[in-house]
């Protein structure tokens, strides 16, 4: 028997708060995917400041930080999108503990995709 929990307010307060750790994952995303995407600039730019070092296309390092930011861009709407139908679960008095979070699985393993490719061209380049 599914318990009615649309008028206790810790169970909102707890959908608020996992919202907002999906949120903060989002911008740390976005955040990281930008220093990514500026490291191969730096890299450039160190580059040609000093004569003896070889310069490398940050093609890679640019491409890994719009993936990372997309990425980032697609957990807070996701988060966006999952919160409201909680709500919405919630309000119906529906049992919504019972479900695995797919949005967080996803994260999961499309961040160790892009930390495998990471790991790769790491290797290739030593």
């Amino acid at each position: 028997m599914a318990q009615n929990f649309s008028n206790d307010p810790r169970v909102y307060m707890a959908a608020e708060r996992t919202f907002l750790a999906w949120i903060r994952t989002g911008l740390a995303l976005m955040g990281f995917g930008f220093v990514v995407a500026r490291f191969g600039l730096f890299l450039r730019e160190l580059s040609a400041t000093r004569l003896n070092l070889p310069l490398r296309s940050s093609a890679f390092s640019t491409a890994t930080g719009i993936v990372l930011i997309l990425i980032g861009v697609t957990v807070n709407l996701a988060s966006i999108v999952r919160h409201m139908r909680l709500i919405a679960d919630l309000q119906r008095g529906a049992d919504t503990f019972a479900r695995p979070s797919r949005e967080a699985i996803g994260v999961a393993a499309i961040l160790a995709i892009v930390g495998v490719a990471m790991v790769i061209y790491m290797c290739a380049l030593s």
